[in-house]
């Protein structure tokens, strides 16, 4: 396989997420995955993850929030949330799919890390902890 092949998605159509992951690789559970060999980072988005503070959506001036990996204490600049905030310095495009039913997901498109920043969420244990809210923007 062709590791700089351009992704080939389209916006709006659903796909199995394990399709995803065989054709790119990168991690099959949470909600950040990083493919070696391809210059992506796919973003996954449920509400699943609510009841453990991931609030992720869609806002009225047209950036999407994500909350950064981490289940417990407080969230840390490493592993996905790096690649996040890094992506551009490091060639690397930012691909959004949000599920539709469990193991399907909808690709909503290429994004761009904006800023980031710190907000008060539960972790999977109830405490109250420092987790990162990504500030994205769709591409053009």
């Amino acid at each position: 396989m062709n590791k700089k092949e351009l992704i080939n998605l389209n916006v709006g159509e659903v796909y199995r997420r394990a399709d995803i992951h065989d054709r790119y690789g990168g991690q099959l559970q949470g909600g950040i995955s990083t493919p070696a060999g391809y210059p992506y980072v796919f973003l996954f988005s449920g509400q699943q993850g609510e009841e453990y503070g991931y609030e992720d959506g869609q806002q009225d001036d047209k950036t999407y929030l994500y909350t950064g990996e981490g289940q417990v204490g407080d969230m840390v600049m490493l592993r996905g949330n790096r690649a996040i905030r890094d992506a551009a310095e490091n060639g690397k495009t930012i691909h959004l799919f949000e599920y539709e039913e469990p193991g399907y997901v909808r690709y909503a498109g290429e994004l761009i890390y904006v800023n980031h920043h710190y907000e008060e969420k539960p972790d999977r244990t109830g405490h109250l902890r420092k987790a990162f809210v990504f500030e994205l923007a769709y591409r053009d």
